[in-house]
């Protein structure tokens, strides 16, 4: 979801040839740690206990990633923000759980996008409105300059759902590493 655009899908927009054009110099032009300024190492610390808290009260695990730019090939190749999405998912192995129960938030700096993926496990229970809604209230915290409060409040949303469908029980194994990573 586009921080700036609330109703518009993810990659919105970003189809034609003059936005392309934007969108690869923004991502040449601006360098990573301006981006990721956002993103203080206290902050990370926050997102990396409030995700070692959730992972507690339910059997999925959760990843938060933060992308700045992203490399010249993809970008004239097109890729949009749910496809590079779906690469870092595979990348870090969010599907490699026991219960198919991975869910990776995908945050893109330099394109104010924001995707949710979730492995097949937790898909099949959760319909696309209620991730959407989630992206939506983190954009929303976004544009007002709430990072913090966005990934916060994101998490604590995600961790909701994976209550209800996925309860903590006796054996609850922590099967991906909990920090947020910065790409």
């Amino acid at each position: 979801m586009d921080f700036r655009e609330a109703v518009a899908p993810a990659g919105a927009g970003r189809a034609n040839g003059t936005m392309n054009l934007i969108r690869i110099a923004r991502h040449l032009l601006i360098p990573d740690w301006w981006a990721h300024r956002v993103f203080p190492k206290q902050v990370l610390e926050r997102i990396n206990v409030a995700v070692h808290e959730s992972e507690k009260t339910h059997r999925g695990e959760l990843s938060f990633v933060i992308e700045a730019d992203l490399e010249l090939s993809p970008l004239l190749g097109g890729i949009t923000t749910r496809q590079r999405a779906e690469d870092v998912f595979a990348q870090m192995r969010v599907w490699d759980t026991e219960e198919n129960s991975g869910v990776l938030i995908y945050v893109q700096l330099i394109d104010h996008c924001i995707e949710i993926v979730a492995d097949r496990g937790i898909s099949a229970k959760v319909d696309q409105f209620e991730w959407n809604a989630i992206c939506e209230k983190m954009q929303a915290a976004f544009h007002s300059s709430n990072y913090e409060q966005g990934a916060l409040e994101a998490i604590k949303a995600i961790t909701a759902l994976l209550q209800n469908y996925f309860p903590s029980g006796e054996e609850n194994p922590n099967e991906l590493p909990n920090r947020p990573v910065r790409l």
